[in-house]
């Protein structure tokens, strides 16, 4: 199912934008019967990591045998990936086999698009504002799981946390918060102690609470204490059942010739095919959760570790040569990037050598993220600037601009407003001469070339 495939109810609620507050949310899940309140769910919010971290909580709890509904946003090739249910560990290993495993159906999505939709009609002729795509969405994901009968739903927010529609569950089985930085600071504020304390919004009272420690989060020294003492003052004041802040050794991390990355974490070894030091934070945290909340054996958890599998992060999608994608969408994530390109596949790409297909959004801190790439070694052999399929796409004269400035007119860009055309290109080169390829930037790019590029790297086998 691709955007094409969406509901149009629900396509067309896209132009009531981003609008946080829970008024909407709360009377829209009274009028199809508070789904929700039958849901156990563990609640994640973050800047960067809540994929990563929700998919190694999930697996894991497949695994285990249970029944694992799962929500996140955005999608990258489907519009059903953000809806999944993974049956226990059979659903798991099917889902190795097929990535399309366990979404939502047509038939469900289209039924239930029809009862939001009747609940929205009801509450807007009673005066309330239409209700945002997202909005719909998760009230549609709470009625899905509940009548699909999931033993346990994981589920990340939105957008913050405090305002996000995911945050109507008054007593979830965990609240979990990932690595913080700046990001949708005309939402969130300006300061990283407004920024956490939205984040902060889902502790819930008697909740076990967790977090990633803050002095191994990608930001300033300075800011990580605050953002530990905003933590430390949110859990007191909302009386959580205890904060735990995880530590992680993200250098006892080895990568591996054929693409994965053993670490430690918790006082034993794992094996994931998740890639980069950022990543052993993102497990450490999912394995203190999994070990207090649930109980579970190290040997399931380290089984459900190593099938972990999250589309488009650092994602090796061929070898020989080498094709990655990643989406990673400011500064931090940019930070991440490059450490994991340093070192993947036991350190070959560590002269950073690489052929660049970039697509970026406006509003994001491109500039921040170019700096990134440039301080931390990398070496753009060629750069096609690309256009990404969304409005609020940076044009390839701007973006190829902006990298010219960054690296002192020593690379001179591509500018394409195909970015399917730009990959096939590049794919084509990196073929003749091995130069390995990185498409980056926006999520939005990644889903919009990675079926593209799954076929033509297919091909090469």
């Amino acid at each position: 199912m691709s955007q094409t495939d969406v509901p149009e109810f629900i396509k067309d609620s896209a132009k009531f934008g981003i609008n946080l507050g829970l008024e909407r949310m709360d009377e829209l899940d009274r009028l199809l019967g508070n789904p929700e309140k039958d849901l156990k769910v563990v609640h994640i919010a973050g800047t960067n990591g809540k994929g990563s971290t929700v998919t190694f909580i999930s697996t894991c709890l497949a695994e285990a045998g249970y029944r694992v509904g799962i929500y996140t946003s955005p999608f990258l090739e489907r519009f059903s990936e953000r809806l999944r249910i993974i049956d226990g560990k059979e659903g798991l290993d099917r889902l190795l086999q097929d990535e399309t495993e366990g979404e939502i159906k047509d038939d469900d999505l289209n039924r239930l698009s029809a009862r939001v939709e009747e609940a929205c009609n009801e509450m807007t002729s009673d005066g309330f504002e239409h209700p945002t795509e997202f909005e719909l969405m998760t009230a549609l994901g709470y009625l899905w799981f509940k009548e699909q009968e999931t033993d346990i739903v994981v589920l990340e927010t939105g957008l913050g946390g405090r305002l996000d529609s995911t945050n109507v569950f008054d007593k979830p089985l965990a609240t979990v918060i990932t690595s913080i930085g700046f990001d949708h600071q005309d939402r969130l504020g300006n300061t990283i102690e407004e920024i956490t304390s939205e984040k902060a919004g889902i502790f819930k009272k008697g909740v076990p609470a967790f977090s990633s420690e803050p002095s191994q989060m990608l930001i300033e020294s300075s800011e990580q204490e605050k953002i530990r003492q905003t933590l430390l003052k949110c859990a007191s004041e909302k009386e959580t059942a205890g904060l735990v802040f995880v530590n992680a050794d993200p250098g006892s991390a080895v990568f591996t010739e054929d693409g994965k990355m053993v670490f430690e974490a918790c006082g034993r070894k794992y094996e994931t095919r998740l890639q980069g030091r950022h990543q052993v934070l993102n497990a450490a945290l999912a394995v203190r959760v999994l070990q207090d909340v649930f109980g579970l054996e190290d040997d399931v958890i380290a089984a459900g570790i190593s099938k972990a599998r999250w589309k488009g992060r650092a994602e090796l999608l061929c070898n020989d040569p080498a094709v990655i994608l990643d989406g990673g969408h400011n500064v931090q994530c940019a930070e991440s990037l490059m450490t994991a390109l340093k070192e993947m596949c036991a350190g070959r790409f560590g002269d950073m050598r690489f052929r660049v297909v970039m697509g970026v959004m406006a509003d994001k801190n491109v500039q921040g993220m170019i700096e990134t790439y440039r301080d931390m070694g990398l070496d753009p052999a060629e750069v096609y600037a690309v256009r990404v399929d969304n409005p609020r796409s940076m044009s390839p004269d701007d973006l190829s601009l902006l990298i010219k400035i960054v690296y002192n007119n020593s690379i001179m860009p591509v500018s394409c407003d195909s970015a399917e055309e730009a990959v096939s290109e590049a794919c084509r080169k990196t073929r003749e001469d091995g130069i390995p390829l990185l498409v980056t930037g926006s999520l939005y790019l990644i889903g919009e070339v990675r079926g593209k590029l799954c076929t033509i790297t297919d091909n090469w086998r």
